[in-house]
């Protein structure tokens, strides 16, 4: 650390069996403070001024005694009459990427004094934090709990380190270290936070960013559920009279959503998908949402399932609405990278027509930056349509958005404007060019994602779309 000084006693001149003595033993954690080489300091410069003023050489002997003195007792009490301080680090087993996670640290002193610590967590090396440090006051015997959060931004294992403790006493001379062992390997998952996020997203209501507003059905779904006697405001329409005829009162046939259509969410691995926003990459952000998309299939009893290709064929789930479908969903998910090639879309075709033989919803969360992009894959998606309901999720540039909504002050801001003036009106031509030909599409920024795409599939499962 900046502020300190190691005196280690390590090296071929010690002898070993000195530091089976607990006094040397102690050395090896011993820092000297800022506080010390200031005192210091004064020492040496009275000492100088003493040559001039002989007076003053008594002052400086005494200063220096006495900086000795309480040395020794600073360390004395720091290392020969106090045992060292308890802490503990209490984290769940896993974090979900994108959002924030709890980290609390329990440290209690066993000093029978006060004492001010310096407390060092090593964290991971995924967050490059290398001027983390607490600082802390407490009393003798006190206990804090610190807590702090970490927000991760890549999936895989994460290393926490040792918890370091450097402890000085209220004479602030000397100051000791403690490592108290506390590594462990987090595993970061794709966000699951937001599946509690959006666990009521299973009624049937849109979700908005200003609140929830009631969606209207169009028609009428001819899943069969039950017969139950008729009560004011049942639709007439659906009056059953054979029941009626044999229960001497009206009946009439109750129907509900229907059930187990399958839902394929398709992942484009491409190297468009590596781009970041808010130090997430779009991979990150098509996965977090695939992952609470399909937890609201799953609650609306749709069979969901997953697929991920880049140049080449990736993971393939098939659909189902079995409890553990959730679960295989998030350890296919854990794994998967980008390749930094162009992604196969004449592949994507042939494997969707050799292996998803019933008509579904195809999902595609994709990018394509350019109209010319699109039309290069476009007959491929236009095969997919037309066997499956498809509808493809791609994303604005918020970054290039911010260029085109400022004011230009110069001639080269004019330029960079109407650059990314042209860049986000082809993204709005690629929804044009796809309507035309049947294919639904969500244009959204990042971190709007989940919710339109979520938004969209229960505006589908309303108007019985699928």
């Amino acid at each position: 650390m900046n502020n300190k000084s190691n005196i280690h006693l390590t090296g071929p001149t010690v002898s070993p069996r000195k530091f089976r003595s607990p006094a040397f033993a102690g050395l090896r954690g011993l820092y000297l403070t800022n506080f010390f080489y200031l005192l210091t300091g004064v020492c040496i410069v009275l000492f100088i001024v003493s040559f001039f003023i002989p007076a003053l050489f008594i002052v400086s002997k005494t200063g220096l005694y006495l900086l000795v003195f309480l040395f020794v007792m600073d360390y004395t009490f720091l290392f020969l009459l106090s045992k060292p301080p308890i802490a503990k680090r209490i984290t769940a087993e896993r974090f979900s990427n994108g959002d924030e996670n709890k980290v609390s640290l329990q440290v209690t002193n066993t000093m029978r004094f006060e004492v001010e610590m310096e407390i060092i967590d090593e964290l991971p090396v995924q967050f490059q934090k290398r001027d983390w440090i607490l600082k802390h006051r407490f009393k003798a015997g006190g206990e804090k709990t610190i807590d702090y959060s970490l927000r991760p931004v890549q999936r895989g294992e994460y290393h926490f380190g040792n918890i370091l403790l450097y402890v000085k006493s209220r004479l602030g001379l000397a100051m000791r270290r403690h490592d108290v062992e506390a590594t462990v390997t987090i595993p970061v998952f794709p966000s699951f936070m937001q599946l509690r996020k959006y666990e009521l997203l299973s009624q049937t209501t849109i979700q908005s960013e200003h609140g929830n507003k009631r969606m209207r059905k169009i028609g009428q779904s001819m899943e069969f559920e039950q017969i139950k006697e008729y009560v004011s405001g049942d639709d007439i329409r659906t009056i059953n009279w054979k029941a009626t005829a044999r229960k001497a009162s009206l009946m009439i046939n109750n129907y509900t959503d229907e059930k187990s259509q399958q839902v394929y969410c398709i992942i484009d691995k491409g190297r468009l998908m590596k781009m970041p926003f808010n130090n997430l990459s779009l991979l990150d952000y098509a996965i977090n949402s695939t992952l609470v998309l399909s937890k609201v299939c799953l609650q609306k009893q749709d069979k969901v399932g997953l697929i991920s290709f880049d140049n080449k064929m990736g993971t393939m789930l098939a659909a189902d609405r079995k409890p553990v479908q959730q679960g295989n969903m998030m350890q296919l998910l854990y794994n998967q990278e980008t390749s930094f090639l162009e992604s196969d879309y004449e592949m994507l075709y042939m494997q969707l027509r050799n292996r998803v033989k019933q008509r579904s919803l195809l999902i595609l969360f994709t990018n394509f930056e350019s109209l010319s992009g699109l039309k290069r894959q476009l007959n491929f998606l236009r095969s997919i349509a037309k066997h499956h309901l498809l509808m493809v999720v791609f994303f604005e540039n918020t970054e290039l958005k911010q260029l085109s909504n400022m004011a230009a002050a110069n001639l080269e801001e004019v330029y960079v404007k109407a650059i990314a003036e042209k860049f986000a009106y082809e993204k709005r031509l690629i929804v044009k060019e796809l309507s035309k030909y049947g294919i639904l599409s969500i244009l959204t920024a990042p971190e709007n994602l989940t919710i339109n795409a979520i938004n969209k599939y229960l505006e589908l499962k309303a108007r019985q779309a699928i």
